[in-house]
């Protein structure tokens, strides 16, 4: 690689180890690339308020932050953020139809800036996986509205379900105009978040948006990941990598480092071009 002008890097099981911090190394070449004038990108899942409760202080090391697999852009050193993106009425009624005609458990999501922020429906089934993730955020969760309240926005709709390939690709099928996420929950590492977006919602798209805004060439990106939520990303990237923890579906499909525990990011980084 001869020439990188931007670095987007997923965060959980990417950048962050186990323990939820970041490897010295890591944190070194991330400095790097900034001394260099390299553009650092962190894109995201978590919110911006789910950042800020693994982050107690002011997170130097990025210079944009995609969040919300794309929902918003922030950039990291004015804190303005720079585009976002909402479900509409018409929307999210199609999405809880799909979803509660299967009995899927989901949490919808208030826009930008609140998108910490939820509204849930829970059925009566066993799911210890939305159980431990409503814990987290309780103080910001709350029931459905009554019948007939109709949810004028949302940033995003989080379906929760054990491993279940099956109906996630059924949700998929049902909603083909808005952008259906298969991700591996970042809580158990086993359940199945169905996160589902506007259609034009995706770190890929994010990035690319970003790199306009940036006047920077795809030929000039370089991109790496760990999950489901990363392939639109790592597609788009020139220059793409997942860490050795990922799935065997992306390490067939992409150039592999070493996993988060063992600073893959650092190392994939020293090796292509600094």
């Amino acid at each position: 690689m001869k020439k990188c002008k931007i670095v987007f890097t997923d965060l959980d099981g990417t950048l962050l180890r186990h323990d939820y911090t970041i490897s010295g190394e890591d944190l070194a070449v991330l400095k790097e690339l900034g001394k260099k004038k390299i553009v650092r990108v962190l894109a995201t899942g978590r919110s911006l308020y789910s950042l800020s409760r693994i982050f107690e202080d002011d997170f130097p090391h990025f210079d944009y932050i995609i969040f919300s697999c794309g929902v918003g852009i922030m950039n990291w050193n004015t804190k303005e953020i720079l585009c976002s993106h909402f479900l509409s009425k018409y929307e999210i009624k199609r999405v809880r139809k799909v979803l509660e005609l299967h009995n899927i458990d989901y949490m919808i999501h208030k826009p930008v800036p609140d998108n910490h922020k939820f509204h849930y429906q829970k059925f009566g089934a066993e799911n210890h996986d939305f159980d431990r993730r409503f814990s987290y955020y309780k103080d910001c969760g709350s029931r459905i509205p009554e019948e007939g309240i109709a949810l004028e926005k949302a940033s995003q709709v989080i379906a929760v379900i054990p491993e279940d390939v099956e109906i996630y690709e059924i949700v998929r099928k049902l909603l083909p105009d808005l952008k259906v996420i298969r991700t591996t929950s970042p809580i158990d590492h086993k359940s199945l978040w169905i996160e589902i977006f506007p259609k034009n919602v995706s770190k890929g798209h994010a990035a690319e948006w970003l790199c306009a805004h940036l006047d920077i060439s795809r030929e000039e990106t370089f991109g790496i990941g760990n999950d489901y939520n990363d392939i639109d990303l790592l597609d788009w990237t020139a220059h793409s990598y997942v860490v050795e923890n990922a799935p065997d579906e992306l390490r067939n499909r992409f150039k592999t480092t070493a996993s988060n525990q063992c600073s893959g990011f650092s190392k994939v980084i020293r090796e292509s071009f600094l």
